[in-house]
C-alpha cells in the first residue's frame, strides 16, 4: 500500500490497555511516565499547555492544550521543534481519547490530524512512528516494564 499526503493527513491509531482511564491519562500527561515511553522524553501537559522535553532537557514540543476532559479526552498542538526541518512546518494537532470498557480495559484512541502542512511530520509520526509510542504505553501499563 502506498501513502499519499492525503491518507497521512488524518492518522488514527487505536489499542486497548488493561488499566482505568485515570492511570492512562496520568501516563500521557506526566513525565514520570512519558520518559519511559515516549523516546526518552519528559512530557508535561497542564489544562493550557503541552511541553515537552528532550533527554538533555531541550525543548521537543511546546503547544496549547485545546481540549482537557481528564480522564477521557485530551487535544494538543504539535509541532517537532527537535528536528530544524520539522520545525518549519505547521503546527498539527493530536487528540486523545480514553474510553473505558468491560473487565478493566480501555480503547484508547490516537488522532494525529492537521497534518496538511506538515508533510514531513506526517511522515515521522504515521505508522511504526506512533505505534512505537502507543505500544510503548500499553506494555509499560500493564506489564510496568517500558518496551525496549
Amino acid at each position: 500500500m502506498t501513502q499519499t499526503a492525503s491518507t497521512l493527513a488524518t492518522q488514527v491509531y487505536q489499542v486497548f490497555i488493561k488499566a482505568p482511564p485515570e492511570r492512562i491519562w496520568q501516563a500521557i500527561t506526566t513525565p514520570e511516565f512519558t520518559r519511559k515511553f515516549f523516546h526518552g522524553a519528559a512530557i508535561e501537559v497542564t489544562e493550557d499547555r503541552y511541553v515537552s522535553r528532550g533527554p538533555d532537557g531541550d525543548v521537543w514540543g511546546d503547544a496549547k492544550v485545546t481540549e482537557w476532559d481528564p480522564p477521557r479526552r485530551l487535544v494538543h498542538g504539535w509541532q517537532s521543534l527537535y528536528d530544524p526541518d520539522l520545525a518549519k512546518e505547521q503546527p498539527s494537532r493530536v487528540t486523545w481519547e480514553i474510553e473505558p470498557g468491560d473487565d478493566g480495559v480501555c480503547k484508547l484512541t490516537v488522532i494525529h490530524d492537521q497534518l496538511e502542512g506538515a508533510p514531513k511530520t506526517a511522515a515521522s509520526v504515521s505508522g511504526p512512528g506512533w505505534m512505537f509510542v502507543i505500544s510503548g504505553l500499553k506494555m509499560l501499563l500493564e506489564t510496568g516494564q517500558p518496551l525496549r
